[in-house]
Parts: structure tokens; C-alpha cells; sequence
């Protein structure tokens, strides 16, 4: 399947922007913080990669396109360790309808080859314990579990 990148700016940015936001504080509370505590990391995230609704230096923000040109999904992904040039998917999200077809799949394919064109030695990412079908997809895809993070109610 050949699917596409573009990258994404201007509106179409602004709005991916407050999406991708929302959607992170969604799964940060849904892996256990506070509402205070997912907005904190929220900003915390916003304030080291992106100035003024743009990516800063070394980030790169995606539409995935289908072969026909639909727009599918968004990627971003970016340097995360400058000096072992490390790279990390930030974000990758296909379209509800349009999950189950190969093209996230293709948006990590596309990820590997684009961070390696722009000089990362490695591409890392972070998916929740509960996500399983994103688990199940990046090990297809040969990465390895580098970290787990349990947590348990005591109180």
C-alpha cells in the first residue's frame, strides 16, 4: 500500500493541535493521573515542542494520506535526544473508519524511513498498557518493550 505524508500546517495545525491535546490528557487520565495532573503534562509537552501553534526545530507534523489522496490520519514525530539522535512517535492516529486497513501500518513504515532521512539512528514511542491493538502493531513491526510502568490502588 502507498500511502503518503504532507505536512501539515496552518489551520488544518491549530486544529490537529487542540485535538492531539485533548486526546493525551484522555489517555494520560485513563492510565491513572488526575485531570490536573494530565492537563500539567499536556503543557509541559506543548511548551517544549511547539511556539506559537508550530513545531519547533527538529518536529514534524503528518497527514497520512490514502493512495487515492484521502486524508486518513496524522503522524508527528520528532527528535527527542539530540546528542544519541533519538527520535520518538509523538503521535500517530488513523481515522475511526479507517482503521483496519493497513494505512497505520504504513504511517509507521513511512515514520521509520522519514526519521531516518532526517538523521535519527533509532525511533521510539510510547503506547498506554490498555491499547492494545496499537501493542500488538508496533511489535509486528519489530520494537521492543524497553519500559513498563505498573501501577496498583492501595488506599
Amino acid at each position: 500500500m502507498t500511502v503518503t505524508l504532507q505536512t501539515m500546517a496552518g489551520e488544518r495545525l491549530a486544529e490537529w493541535l487542540d485535538r492531539s491535546r485533548a486526546h493525551y490528557i484522555e489517555s494520560r487520565r485513563a492510565a491513572g493521573e488526575t485531570l490536573e495532573q494530565a492537563e500539567a503534562n499536556a503543557a509541559k509537552t506543548d511548551g517544549l515542542y511547539f511556539r506559537d501553534g508550530r513545531p519547533v526545530e527538529g518536529q514534524h507534523v503528518y497527514t497520512v494520506h490514502a493512495p487515492d489522496g484521502r486524508d486518513v490520519g496524522e503522524l508527528w514525530i520528532g527528535v527527542i535526544d539530540a546528542a544519541s539522535r533519538g527520535w520518538w512517535v509523538f503521535d500517530v492516529e488513523i481515522v475511526e473508519a479507517e482503521r483496519g486497513h493497513g494505512f497505520g501500518r504504513a504511517a509507521m513504515q513511512l515514520a521509520e524511513a522519514e526519521a531516518a532521512r532526517l538523521g535519527a539512528a533509532t525511533l521510539g514511542l510510547n503506547v498506554f498498557g490498555f491499547n492494545t491493538v496499537a501493542r500488538g502493531l508496533y511489535e509486528s513491526l519489530g520494537y521492543e518493550t524497553t519500559a513498563v510502568q505498573m501501577r496498583k490502588p492501595v488506599g
